[in-house]
């Protein structure tokens, strides 16, 4: 007999879920994550959250961070998704095409959309946290073509659109 978890997490993978890249700045550089559970908290004030796991590599930082980034990503950059999932990876190596912003937060060039955010809390809950971040710019790469999204679904990278 499957555990509740476990059913819980085969129900979650058949709904389509947005993937994104969350990264900061830290003194000892820059810090990234993907995460696949990221959403609207509120239109007013405009805030929005995402889901990191407490043993996630990038939880250090992320935990105390003023500012940090959220990458939406577009159908083509499942691989850039993949490096930033996997422990140990070179995140920020010459693949990977990013410059901090005026603050340091490093912004993926190549994401279609890019949110800085202030963080204005932290909810933990379970072996998350919610980090609710305050937007306080948004980027748009291209605004006459909007680029289809990257979703996890079934446990496979896939698009909608």
């Amino acid at each position: 007999m499957s555990t509740v978890s476990e059913q819980l997490r085969t129900a979650l993978r058949g709904h389509p879920q947005a993937v994104t890249i969350v990264t900061a700045a830290s003194a000892g550089g820059p810090v990234g994550v993907t995460v696949s559970s990221f959403g609207s908290a509120s239109l007013h004030p405009p805030l929005i959250v995402v889901w990191i796991g407490e043993r996630a590599s990038a939880w250090p930082v992320l935990r105390t961070a003023p500012l940090f980034a959220v990458h939406l990503l577009g159908a083509e950059q499942a691989e850039l998704a993949d490096l930033f999932a996997r422990t140990g990876a070179d995140r920020f190596g010459p693949d990977t095409a990013w410059a901090p912003d005026s603050d340091g937060v490093p912004h993926l060039l190549d994401a279609p959309i890019r949110l800085r955010c202030r963080a204005v809390r932290r909810i933990a809950v379970g072996d998350h946290v919610g980090l609710v971040g305050e937007p306080v710019e948004i980027q748009h790469a291209c605004h006459a073509n909007p680029a289809t999204p990257l979703v996890r679904h079934q446990g496979r990278y896939t698009s909608v659109g």
